[in-house]
């Protein structure tokens, strides 16, 4: 294989960084261990087409693709390279908006579609739209998939433009299938991964960036270094480096750890690896409750779900993290593990204040247990922030309840938001328990609900604000319950008219909301 090496001249070498990119091998050496891989783009190897735009991974121009060895073949993602550390994509392969137009200067499909669309404005976002869109092209087109407007609308929802309204770039990530077709030569790119994999094997140093193979190397490195920052996709601590200006002597990244990449099927639980990312622990849960698919892409933009991780999202405990009122509602347990043994405890147990945990300097989280689906669970789970994709919550509620003969059996809620750290709202639950499953019962509960929590005021919502949309959404989960569907975004699809730029609110047939839009000159009679 053809190879490139960039030396760096800094203090406290650490092992080389190497991935492949057009073909070639890339070693990059001397990289400090909180350097971005944004960084080393631009300013160690000039490729500026990459933008920083945030620095937090919230708009996406910053978007690369990385290409990593999966079941046999190649697996694509669109990660945010602002807050990915660099040393994380080392024997992955990687791709810029520099790597996909053609040596003549020909086109790639994803480039040329935002081109015939007119998708670029200003253009400081585009790249990152454009990385994007190949994800897609490398997931879906070459599959045979067609792209629809809802996927595009989902799979983009990670990248923000402020000039053209989205409208071209959707229309781009729908004809990119209609022109001629470029593939990535998987054959090669496999076997060169490969190799590059060999090459690296047992070359392990006792350097400040730890990647370790196993769990055994892990434990082993945890043990060694009680004090060094565990990393697991970089979602929360890339913005302690990008913001907070932080540095660690030592990191152990544990995205590499063969037995935590795995989820496990059990007709009793699913056992989640804390190495597993969000895109693809999402799709497990959502394979097993369906219902969950719109939370799940609502979980942050897809660059986010792709480099985080479901264990980093627990252990890191932030009081808003979106994932752990959901485990909390579906009475997941995780598993501790260290050189000295193994612990399981449930989820909310973990806590023990806001961004702690009980875990010992020496332990590090493995495996989060999500029980399956009871016959009688009826579980719902909302998102309240203020935009409606790839923002991070001012509420989430998540509501398990079993109901049998018009009662309650068992209740299960968890919460986000509202206290230090993601709760169990304990009180609700006994309020519940045993009641007829009435409105009554329900105004009693959200009393109960409203008054269990005393949430703070802060730049996403006041604390007035989220002890009343606590009680609402239980009102909610209540109305639902009763059929009642014209209550939530979901059900509704808005589709542009091609006839016009009339945009159509089409919903579930409701004599109320026929009304409502006739009052606003909406109607179908209007």
């Amino acid at each position: 294989m053809a190879s490139v090496v960039v030396q760096l001249t800094v203090q406290n070498s650490v092992k080389n960084i190497q991935f492949i990119r057009r073909g070639e091998v890339i070693t990059v050496g001397n990289v400090p261990p909180t350097r971005t891989l944004l960084e080393v783009l631009r300013e160690d190897l000039a490729c500026t087409g990459t933008k920083e735009g945030c620095g937090e991974g919230d708009c996406g121009a910053c978007t690369v693709v990385l290409g990593e060895v999966e079941s046999g073949g190649i697996r694509y993602r669109a990660v945010n390279s602002c807050i990915r550390l660099a040393h994380s994509i080392d024997g992955m392969a990687l791709w810029t908006v520099e790597d996909l137009a053609a040596e003549d200067g020909t086109l790639h499909p994803a480039q040329e579609a935002m081109l015939q669309c007119h998708g670029s404005q200003c253009g400081f976002c585009t790249p990152g739209f454009v990385m994007s869109l190949f994800g897609m092209y490398q997931n879906h087109v070459c599959k045979g998939e067609t792209v629809t407007r809802a996927m595009a609308q989902e799979e983009l929802s990670g990248n923000l433009c402020r000039c053209t309204g989205y409208r071209p770039i959707l229309q781009a990530a729908q004809t990119m299938g209609m022109l001629p077709p470029v593939k990535v030569d998987e054959t090669a790119l496999l076997q060169k991964l490969q190799q590059l994999a060999t090459d690296r094997c047992g070359k392990e140093v006792d350097s400040a960036y730890q990647l370790p193979q196993t769990l055994d190397a892990l434990l082993t490195a945890r043990t060694a270094y009680p004090d060094a920052q565990i990393v697991a996709g970089c979602t929360d601590v890339g913005l302690w480096v990008t913001k907070l200006h932080q540095q660690f002597a030592k990191v152990i990244d544990v995205t590499k750890v063969a037995q935590l990449r795995c989820i496990e099927y059990d007709p009793r639980h699913l056992a989640i690896g804390a190495a597993v990312t969000l895109t693809d622990a999402f799709a497990a849960m959502v394979q097993a409750r369906p219902q969950l698919r719109v939370f799940a892409a609502r979980f942050a933009g897809l660059p986010v779900r792709n480099s985080g991780t479901l264990g980093g999202n627990v252990a890191n405990g932030s009081p808003i993290g979106d994932s752990m009122p959901l485990l909390i509602a579906l009475r997941a347990s995780v598993i501790l593990m260290s050189l000295r043994g193994r612990r399981e405890m449930p989820l909310e147990a973990l806590y023990t204040g806001y961004r702690s945990t009980v875990m010992a300097a020496d332990e590090v989280l493995a495996w989060i247990r999500v029980p399956t689906p009871g016959p009688l669970e009826a579980l719902k789970v909302y998102k309240i922030s203020k935009r409606y994709d790839d923002d991070i919550s001012a509420v989430c509620l998540a509501l398990n309840l079993h109901i049998e003969h018009g009662s309650v059996t068992s209740a299960s809620i968890g919460a986000g938001g509202v206290a230090a750290t993601p709760v169990r709202a304990a009180k609700t639950e006994a309020a519940l328990i045993g009641q007829p499953w009435t409105e009554a019962t329900i105004q009693k509960a959200m009393r109960q609900l409203r008054a269990e929590f005393s949430p703070i005021s802060d730049m996403r919502a006041s604390g007035a604000y989220r002890t009343q949309v606590l009680g609402n959404l239980l009102q909610r989960y209540w109305l639902e319950s009763q059929g009642m569907q014209q209550i939530n975004l979901e059900a509704f699809q808005i589709e542009e008219n091609p006839a016009s730029t009339t945009a159509h609110i089409h919903s579930l047939p409701d004599e109320e909301m026929r009304a409502s839009l006739k009052a606003e000159g909406q109607g179908p009679s209007a």
